[in-house]
């Protein structure tokens, strides 16, 4: 199952982390087609948000036809994100160079910094 994290001090809406930490889920493989996400009652236990910031993540999730709300049963995944990325050798090569930043003494700010960096300098704002 699925915990999320909220950082306060991203600048980023809170429902905005909830839905962007599903979607990581499920492109990781992490969640897959069927699993039941937490329930609202869960994730404000867990995180001390406001119950309406989970069911907001939750309806965006569903607009975009990825989650599925069951009446009295939860809200279920309903499409799978996984990509190839997560198969690819790519992802070794970014694990191993993640190891080797972190060894070479750069903190996760100066990780998150580059990784942003190169990501806006390949890929132009709404490419996929």
């Amino acid at each position: 199952m699925i915990e999320y994290r909220i950082d306060r001090g991203t600048g980023i809406a809170t429902y905005l982390q909830i839905v962007q930490q599903t979607k990581r889920a499920m492109r990781l493989g992490l969640l897959e087609p069927g699993d039941r996400l937490p329930t609202a009652r869960e994730v404000v236990e867990a995180t001390a948000i406001n119950p309406n910031t989970v069911l907001k993540a939750y309806r965006e999730l569903e607009r975009e036809g990825l989650v599925q709300a069951r009446r009295g049963l939860g809200t279920f995944v309903q499409k799978s994100l996984e990509a190839a990325a997560t198969q690819s050798p790519l992802a070794d090569e970014l694990a191993d160079w993640m190891k080797r930043a972190h060894l070479g003494g750069l903190v996760r700010e100066d990780v998150a910094a580059l990784f942003s960096s190169a990501l806006e300098q390949e890929f132009t704002e709404g490419e996929q």
